[in-house]
């Protein structure tokens, strides 16, 4: 029968400690909610002594939280453990977490003390935080450089002062999963009053060996793990949460661990940590990254429109994904075009296969990757039906700003005609909150398509006069995702650009489903 594994999410601690800028109290309150809903039996929420914004965050979130166990961070030292209890008073069942260093470099250099009168200060520590809970944590940091007869001797102490959670760090991620779990294995066979705590493992990324390191330590009895959502936290950061979950969900009948975890939950989680903490995910980050669930090798894409177990140990579904994602590149095979083409509804009687297979080559080795409406629009040519390929074209914008009123934006627009030449003038006015808010309504009330955005990115290449800003935006027409990219010195500029080539994506599109024309829809003749 499997084991459970308690999962101590850090992410509003460990994590948000080490952002740019501090969240809100809102901003910490969403991400606990959502936090809350993925199934974490603990979360560390913050360190209340830091500052009265951190308190009021601890204790804001200590009384909305109720499925989970809140607890709060606190140095060995009275006056910050008697600060945290005062935050989690409010909470409906809270732990408190005090720790101090252990290992010779950090007692030498940070604490300039010796070991003996760290070990008092420790345990001192934890019989204060027992006045107030006996849900009492402690961390001996730097546990992974810690000498094993000193960590022993720590860990002994502190459960006999009362500690029911003894976490054992690696906090500057410095072992290897062999080392690591050794560490474990020999407190479990050189510690009397083991069986009396749950030990816990606290891992970092430095060398890339987070998430293994705490995989070893459980296989030699941790029962806990700390990590934080997408993995964010102090340097390279912690073990991740969504990594963790599913290899422990997946590798279960091996293992034989399982976690409380709500996998579905995971994406959505992930996505608004990485939004509120502005950190974005890496594409190639396991689980929640987006080329996690994508395939760019022909041979990979038939394998997986075959069975999808083929090259996809879990599903998509499974960690709240709605599908995997095909990626239409150079490297993509006629099966996968058909798949494709399928799905948007198109029938094989309708194209030649090989025709449009031979031209979206040529699409794809010029732009690189290949869209629906790219395919749409080979469909249509497929058809002998002539088509002009930018309608739209920016004659002239303005914006007007003031300190506290809304932006007004001004764009004019020339359409090209049936005859191919750009002829006809549309000019809008709108407001917004901002001038790319104002800037896209304008575009969109001058060509008149209801296209809804979902994503909104900008990148920054270069320094000084060469630097360049690159504006991605995507969204949905008539259930059809599209994509435009703008470069420019100027980010409103470049966002400009990149809505008029999804205007003109969405025209054609719009020409081929033969839709309503709205105002300025090109002809095709």
């Amino acid at each position: 029968m499997s084991e459970q594994i308690i999962i101590f999410d850090t992410t509003l601690r460990d994590g948000e400690q080490a952002l740019l800028s501090s969240l809100s109290v809102n901003e910490k309150l969403q991400i606990a909610l959502a936090l809350e809903r993925l199934g974490v039996d603990v979360m560390e929420v913050g360190f209340p002594v830091s500052s009265p914004g951190d308190f009021q965050s601890v204790q804001t979130i200590a009384q909305q939280i109720k499925n989970s166990r809140v607890c709060a961070l606190a140095r060995a030292v009275v006056s910050d453990i008697d600060t945290a209890a005062q935050a989690l008073k409010v909470a409906d069942q809270f732990r408190l977490h005090t720790f101090i260093s252990t290992s010779t470099i950090h007692i030498e250099h940070k604490l300039r003390s010796n070991f003996d009168s760290v070990l008092q200060r420790a345990v001192r520590a934890i019989q204060h935080a027992r006045k107030y809970t006996d849900d009492v944590e402690f961390s001996c940091e730097d546990a992974g450089r810690t000498p094993l007869d000193n960590l022993c001797r720590m860990v002994e102490s502190a459960i006999s002062a009362g500690a029911r959670t003894i976490n054992i760090p690696d906090t500057v991620g410095y072992t290897t999963p062999d080392e690591f779990g050794g560490i474990i294995k020999n407190i479990f066979n050189r510690v009397p009053n083991i069986d009396q705590a749950v030990i816990s493992v606290h891992c970092h990324n430095d060398l890339g060996l987070a998430v293994a390191n705490s995989i070893s330590a459980i296989q030699h009895g941790a029962r806990q793990i700390e990590c934080t959502m997408n993995g964010i936290g102090e340097r390279a950061g912690n073990c991740s949460l969504e990594e963790i979950a599913m290899i422990l969900k997946n590798k279960e009948p091996t293992l034989g661990f399982l976690t409380k975890i709500e996998s579905t939950e995971i994406y959505r989680t992930s996505q608004l940590v990485s939004q509120l903490c502005d950190m974005p995910v890496q594409p190639n980050k396991a689980i929640v990254g987006a080329n996690a669930f994508s395939h760019s090798s022909g041979i990979h894409q038939d394998g997986v429109l075959k069975g999808k177990n083929t090259y996809e140990i879990m599903t998509p579904e499974s960690v709240g994904l709605n599908k995997n994602n095909l990626n239409l590149t150079s490297r993509s095979g006629r099966h996968v075009i058909k798949h494709r083409l399928s799905e948007m509804g198109y029938s094989e009687k309708e194209y030649n296969l090989e025709n449009i297979y031979q031209k979206f080559l040529e699409i794809a080795d010029r732009k690189g990757q290949v869209f629906d409406y790219d395919l749409e629009a080979l469909l249509f040519q497929n058809k002998k039906v002539g088509f002009v390929h930018e309608p739209y074209q920016i004659d002239f914008f303005n914006i007007i700003t003031g300190l506290n009123d809304k932006v007004t934006a001004t764009v004019s627009l020339l359409v090209k005609s049936v005859m191919n030449q750009y002829g006809n003038q549309v000019i809008e006015t709108a407001t917004g909150n901002s001038s790319i808010d104002a800037i896209v309504k304008c575009i969109k009330q001058a060509c008149g398509y209801a296209f809804e955005m979902d994503d909104y990115n900008v990148s920054t290449k270069g320094f000084d006069s060469s630097k360049k800003s690159q504006v991605n935006i995507s969204g949905y027409y008539h259930g059809r995702k599209f994509y435009g990219v703008g470069k420019n010195e100027d980010v409103v500029t470049a966002s400009v650009l990149a809505m008029i080539q999804i205007m003109n994506s969405v025209n054609h599109t719009h020409t081929i489903l033969n839709l309503r024309k709205p105002k300025s829809v090109v002809e095709y003749s």
